[in-house]
């Protein structure tokens, strides 16, 4: 037996009982743990069941505002700019005068032509009675063929000198007219490029200024042509529901995500493509009384296509994706186990998936929970606190999926 550095020696039923006590304590804790895994709860996971119903769909997409009419105001006779009658920026009716060019030139050659006419009227009577003299004589061989010939000339040359200066009394009464600048649309008047004092040209590149209507005004919006042919697909599968009382009517976002009051119309989709960015114009009308909307101004159209009578929508947050991105969900069946599904997603809607395959109606959908189990696995079935009335209806956003298959 060997002994301890001190030359004391344990006895031998010493060391068997701390042998005893070591394996007894070994087999407490295997046992408590083999009681403490039969005695794991399930995992409890929220779950919503999955029901179809009708979906309006839109889609988004970026405009610029425009005006609805643009008139540049150009001079169309030559003089000095006496008078600016307008307020820069203001409100400005049709036919309201804009400018006064200096109207003494136009005036004195209005009177000249007058003049001119008055003259040619006096020698036209006498012209006249003379030709119809010579007229009655010739038969008689009292005038000569020539003298005949050269009265009813005259004639016809004074007749004709008269009408030259009807037309230019005319001419100088419009030029007198053009003295005058008027607005030719009602609008919003921008900047004065001239002021007093300054010589304008008949009509000049430059404008004097730019009147732009602003209610309704026009936001353009590019659309691809693949989401074009979508949309026109869409129907003949028997898809969409496209009904035509609300097809045409577009909501506007603003800049800062507020959401425009007022509700546009579709006026017309443009036939020719961009061949530089692959897309056609919407054109779209929009009220603006307030002058929310100017032009220039960046919004965003939702524009309705229609509406899926058969669509599946469940929250985000219950689609997962494995190691190659494709989207799936985890349901409980009937047995109380997990099972996993792959899905087909069309688009966000909000907080929201719209499903395209992979789902049916009473299906029960994990929502909450999904990283606690795994397919196989027994769950214990809570209701999703976030489901409610609006679980089968979309808000008015709805954006295209980044994968959906």
């Amino acid at each position: 037996m060997r002994t301890s550095g001190n030359g004391y020696a344990p006895p031998k039923w010493s060391v068997a009982l701390t042998a005893l006590a070591s394996l007894l304590l070994v087999g407490g804790c295997q046992g408590g743990k083999e009681r403490q895994t039969a005695q794991a709860p399930i995992p409890e996971v929220a779950t919503l069941t999955v029901s179809k119903g009708p979906v309006a769909l839109t889609t988004v997409l970026p405009g610029r505002v425009s005006a609805y009419r643009i008139a540049e105001i150009r001079p169309q006779v030559t003089g000095l700019i006496r008078e600016r009658l307008f307020t820069e920026g203001s409100r400005v009716r049709s036919g309201q005068v804009l400018y006064r060019i200096d109207p003494a030139p136009f005036q004195a050659a209005l009177e000249n032509a007058k003049a001119a006419l008055g003259k040619a009227e006096a020698n036209l009577q006498a012209i006249r009675s003379k030709a119809e003299r010579f007229k009655e004589l010739l038969p008689d061989k009292a005038v000569s063929r020539q003298d005949y010939d050269d009265a009813a000339a005259a004639l016809k040359q004074t007749e004709a000198d008269i009408e030259a200066w009807k037309a230019t009394v005319r001419t100088a009464e419009i030029n007198l007219g053009y003295t005058r600048v008027v607005a030719p649309i009602s609008g919003r008047i921008g900047r004065s490029d001239v002021s007093e004092g300054a010589l304008v040209t008949a009509q000049q590149p430059t404008p004097l200024s730019v009147i732009q209507q602003l209610d309704p005004v026009y936001v353009d919006v590019p659309q691809s042509t693949a989401e074009t042919l979508r949309l026109k697909r869409s129907p003949a599968g028997g898809r969409l529901n496209q009904d035509g009382a609300g097809q045409k009517k577009v909501k506007l976002v603003l800049e800062d995500g507020a959401a425009y009051p007022l509700t546009g119309t579709l006026q017309f989709r443009d036939v020719t493509v961009d061949p530089t960015t692959g897309s056609v114009l919407l054109r779209i009308v929009v009220p603006n009384p307030d002058n929310v909307l100017l032009p220039g101004m960046f919004v965003r159209a939702v524009v309705f296509e229609g509406i899926k009578e058969q669509a599946i929508l469940i929250p985000q947050q219950a689609v997962a994706r494995d190691p190659k991105g494709d989207p799936f969900a985890l349901i409980v069946d009937a047995g109380g186990k997990v099972r996993q599904r792959m899905l087909v997603l069309e688009r966000a809607i909000g907080d929201k998936w719209l499903v395209s395959s992979g789902l049916a109606s009473g299906d029960r959908v994990i929502a909450e929970g999904m990283q606690r189990v795994r397919p196989g696995a027994s769950v214990k079935e809570v209701p999703f606190a976030g489901v409610g009335k609006e679980g089968s209806k979309p808000e008015s956003k709805a954006l295209p999926a980044s994968k959906s298959n």
